[in-house]
């Protein structure tokens, strides 16, 4: 391997050790918020489910929707190197000032902006970054959405009547039938394979986290049918056991869906240095490196921005961090299956103010989700602009 080579291949883990602790609030701002873990029990626990992410995330989609940001003819080290510079730039900086910004669309503008700087605006494929942009503001509404649904399901459940027991039966309804038809349409290498054929199922990678999802809707229906006989002590300390399971969920999504932004960088970095001649042959420790550095990154912490998301854009109780959390996994995994980067930042802030909102508008703090939504919107052409500023310095020693 080239020098420049190794260079980018640290660099690219560095950011996803960056990644990790700046968006560990994304996984545990809630759990810790209402008081379920302590913060050190909580980083602990996202670290282990972005590494169990390895395990269930295969397909590599979203990695390739990154490399495919700018065109391969374009590609060079000086160009990936520039991106990550600036991207590791970014992260730090908003960091430091607590701001829950993307790691995602800092990475892809930073990797944008430098193929601009090195070759002009045909460098760059528009479809996967207006792509990522659209879904700057449909993953948190999704989340959003999905959140003020749960939580308004919760909230009828408490009390007694058979309208929530109706819903609960027709979601468990649901939920058996898109089993059964995963079930029906398993690769022909599970076929026939007798006695094992279900377990082979529930542990084939593609189908475990709709499985997953599938566990905690069914489980969140068969509570709620008891929560009218529940005093609030025991509901609430049932809601707080289950909180383990939807932030485990969600910090699988996280992992899932943020280490392989890194993944695609490396990957197109070893094809521009013809180490491997496409992306297919991604090797094995390119994925095995990238989420262990989001996993340790985690492990680290984040705790200004823990702060914002967790207490500031709005009060949060157990069932809320539940419906918050449920949500949030629900978009990242749709995302990630439509090979689709998102903000793990954006999705849980949307899903924060969803059950914000099933109290009342007012009990969102909207100066705070404003500033986060500037925030938002700068991060790709600031990171943009100072990856094509930093293209034009490393070009006088390249």
């Amino acid at each position: 391997m080239s020098v420049l080579l190794l260079v980018i291949i640290a660099l690219a883990i560095i950011f996803d050790y960056i990644n990790g602790f700046h968006d560990a609030a994304n996984s545990i701002a809630t759990i810790v918020s209402t008081k379920v873990l302590t913060p050190f029990q909580a980083v602990m626990w996202a670290a282990l489910f972005n590494f169990v992410a390895f395990f269930i995330f295969k397909d590599h989609g979203v990695a390739n929707t990154i490399a495919k940001t700018v065109k391969e003819e374009f590609i060079t080290l000086p160009v990936i190197l520039s991106g990550l510079l600036s991207a590791i730039s970014w992260n730090l900086l908003t960091w430091w000032f607590g701001i829950p910004s993307s790691s995602s669309h800092t990475l892809i503008g930073g990797f944008a902006g430098a193929a601009l700087a090195h070759a002009g605006s045909h460098a760059v494929n528009s479809e996967p970054i207006l792509k990522t942009v659209s879904f700057i503001v449909i993953a948190p509404m999704v989340g959003m959405l999905i959140a003020f649904i749960i939580s308004l399901w919760f909230i009828y459940s408490f009390r007694k009547g058979f309208i929530p027991k109706i819903i609960s039966f027709g979601v468990i309804a649901i939920v058996v039938i898109i089993l059964l038809n995963v079930m029906e349409t398993n690769p022909a290498k599970l076929k026939g394979s007798g006695d094992n054929y279900l377990i082979k199922v529930i542990l084939d990678t593609k189908n475990f986290k709709w499985i997953l999802l599938s566990f905690i809707l069914v489980a969140m229906s068969i509570f709620t049918m008891f929560l009218g006989a529940l005093n609030a002590v025991r509901s609430t300390l049932y809601l707080k056991r289950f909180q383990l399971v939807s932030s485990a969920a969600f910090s699988i999504g996280h992992g899932g869906n943020d280490a392989q932004k890194v993944m695609g960088i490396i990957t197109v970095a070893l094809i521009c240095d013809h180490k491997i001649q496409s992306f297919g042959q991604m090797p094995v420790w390119v994925p095995l490196a990238c989420y262990s550095a989001i996993a340790l990154g985690t492990m680290s912490g984040g705790w200004k921005i823990i702060k914002t998301m967790g207490t500031r854009i709005t009060k949060v109780t157990p069932f809320e961090g539940v419906a918050a959390e449920t949500a949030g996994a629900i978009t990242l995994f749709l995302t990630e299956n439509l090979k689709i980067p998102v903000s793990t930042t954006h999705t849980i802030t949307g899903s924060i103010i969803g059950v914000g909102a099933t109290k009342r508008l007012s009990a969102v703090r909207w100066g705070v989700t404003i500033n986060l939504l500037w925030a938002w919107i700068l991060t790709i052409p600031v990171s943009g602009a100072l990856a094509a500023g930093i293209y034009y310095v490393v070009k006088l020693f390249l």
